[in-house]
């Protein structure tokens, strides 16, 4: 018994040790791993890899930075008491070397998760849903349907993108596909290629196609590459403690509305696109925004507003007719009504000038009047609103907005009331009754897709 009680009292002593060990080692590996969060915050800086492109990171006409990732960053940053420092590569398959060698806490670039991505990286939860899909030119004779009607058109991706990956992946059922791929050209430039009539095809996701198509508008969609698939923030192997603080944050953010937000501010007027609309526009940029540039621009430096936003409200409202006059009676290239205009002073609401000026002024008025609590951009776009329908109205649909229990000082929100003006049931509680809201909303919409394809061809020149 004595013998039997040393041999088990080694295999117990043998266990212990062997525990200890794990133990020690699990722990040590769980410290290391816990410095990965505790040494950004320690150092107050975020590192993040990203590329310049309209749906990531880009820099404004005023200077300052701007983009979907962009304000996701600043935002997480500022949860975990940090400031952010981006890193901007050209292209995915750059950004992603960067990455790999340890140069930033994690890339935040609209990427998608893939196989041989999930090798080298773990990914945060995803936050927007996308498809991959190729993209040709509308003449494109005859537009493919489907891989296997290729044929002799040419087809190029950016290298190293989820688009090469799957493309490799369809090829076992495609063996007869082929295709070219760039290591220095980006999903943009690619775009800008097939409209250039340079490539037949290319391949990008939903939310890249829905800006850019503005800008190039005889692109469009042959076929869908995949079925949605989420986005989300890259970083390396041992940075689950990083992750999880993501998801954590990631799930108030989301619970908030902030998500939403984001959301619209960067896509929510991008849900129709007009191409004869777009061709028009971008016809008249050329043909009658020149005669009135300089107002527009003096005007705007006056009120301290955008000159392309100030711009494309005057299309919107007029197609830069100075003539312009609706049935309702409101004239000039800023459609005033006689009362406003006799208001700011304005002797004849055909002198392009002043009636530039005035609408200026006037649009800026409008956005004083709003309460303080409402924050940019939120606050011009009710600005807007206001300037076509009557402040009056916009008020209603702000108690309106309370007593549904939405935001009140969110454009989302106060986006989806005001269609409600036009219903009775609605309108009849309302001070100043009946609007036709749908056309605010509209108007709106357009503004901010006039300025934003405005923008983009004032900086090709």
């Amino acid at each position: 018994m004595v013998l039997s009680f040393k041999k088990y009292s080694w295999l117990w002593l043998i266990a212990i040790v062997a525990f200890a060990a794990l133990y020690t080692v699990y722990h040590s590996i769980r410290f290391e791993q816990s410095t990965v969060l505790t040494d950004i915050q320690k150092r107050g800086e975020l590192i993040v890899v990203t590329r310049n492109a309209p749906t990531t990171y880009y820099e404004t006409h005023t200077g300052q930075f701007a983009g979907f990732e962009y304000d996701m960053v600043m935002a997480f940053a500022d949860h975990i008491g940090t400031k952010p420092r981006f890193i901007v590569k050209d292209t995915i398959n750059e950004l992603l070397e960067a990455l790999a060698k340890g140069e930033a806490d994690f890339a935040a670039a609209g990427l998608t998760i893939t196989e041989q991505r999930n090798k080298t990286f773990i990914f945060g939860p995803g936050y927007q849903n996308v498809r991959q899909q190729v993209v040709c030119r509308r003449d494109t004779k005859p537009l493919p349907g489907s891989l296997s009607e290729f044929n002799s058109l040419k087809l190029i991706v950016s290298s190293k993108t989820s688009y090469a990956e799957r493309l490799w992946e369809l090829q076992a059922d495609y063996p007869g596909l082929k295709w070219e791929q760039k290591t220095d050209w980006d999903t943009e430039l690619l775009l800008k290629k097939v409209w250039q009539k340079k490539i037949d095809c290319t391949v990008t996701d939903s939310n890249v196609f829905a800006i850019n198509r503005r800008y190039y508008p005889e692109i469009t969609v042959a076929f869908p590459l995949t079925e949605e698939t989420p986005l989300a923030w890259a970083m390396l192997k041992n940075a689950h403690p990083l992750r999880n603080e993501i998801q954590d944050w990631l799930e108030g953010f989301k619970s908030e509305g902030q998500l939403e937000v984001l959301y619209h501010r960067y896509y929510g007027h991008l849900d129709t696109f007009d191409y004869i609309d777009t061709q028009k526009f971008k016809k008249q940029i050329k043909k009658r925004l020149p005669h009135y540039r300089k107002w527009f621009k003096q005007a705007a430096r006056k009120n301290k507003l955008d000159w392309r936003l100030l711009a494309a409200q005057s299309y919107q409202e007029s197609h830069w007719n100075r003539l312009a006059k609706s049935p309702t009676g409101v004239r000039g290239i800023m459609m005033l009504t006689l009362p406003t205009a006799k208001q700011l002073g304005v002797k004849s609401r055909l002198d392009a000038k002043s009636n530039i000026f005035a609408g200026a002024r006037y649009l800026v008025q409008l956005r004083q009047r709003l309460p303080g609590v409402i924050k940019e951009p939120d606050r011009t776009w009710m600005a807007l609103a206001a300037y076509n329908f009557g402040y009056g109205h916009l008020t209603d649909a702000i108690e309106l907005a309370k007593k549904l229990g939405k935001h009140p000082t969110r454009w989302v929100d106060i986006e989806e009331v005001i269609p409600l003006l036009s219903q009775k049931k609605y309108y009849q509680t309302l001070k100043h009754g009946y609007a036709r809201g749908g056309e605010a909303v509209h108007y709106v919409k357009q503004i901010r897709d006039y300025r934003d394809i405005l923008t983009e061809q004032i900086k090709k020149k």
